[in-house]
């Protein structure tokens, strides 16, 4: 069955932090994925920077892909790892769909 609830998130900057250290990072049109393998369950977090515009700007491209994510990991559901995800420019403008599927692929290449 699939869980469509959003997954846990980690707001703390020493995790971002850790994962930009140590995990795994694939730039794509529209997002950054950082990705770490851990014991636990599946975290991921948020981040879109002041590079992007005003804070309008910002809050929807983190909106899009926070639904995107959610929607790709329920159908995927990874287990032990932590995701950070970091919006671009044209993650608010991008189609959605073209945003979940490049988010799938490049999930799918991360946990491979």
């Amino acid at each position: 069955m699939v869980s469509y609830a959003p997954p846990a998130i980690f707001a703390q900057r020493a995790d971002f932090l850790r994962l930009a250290a140590k995990g795994k990072k694939f730039s794509r049109p529209g997002f950054v994925l950082q990705v770490l393998r851990t014991d636990g369950g599946l975290r991921v977090g948020y981040t879109a920077t002041k590079k992007l515009g005003n804070a309008v700007l910002r809050n929807r491209a983190r909106r899009r892909l926070k639904e995107a994510a959610r929607l790709t990991l329920a159908e995927m559901a990874p287990a032990g790892v932590e995701l950070v995800l970091i919006c671009r420019r044209e993650t608010a403008k991008i189609p959605f769909e073209v945003l979940r599927a490049t988010l799938r692929a490049t999930l799918a290449e991360a946990l491979t």
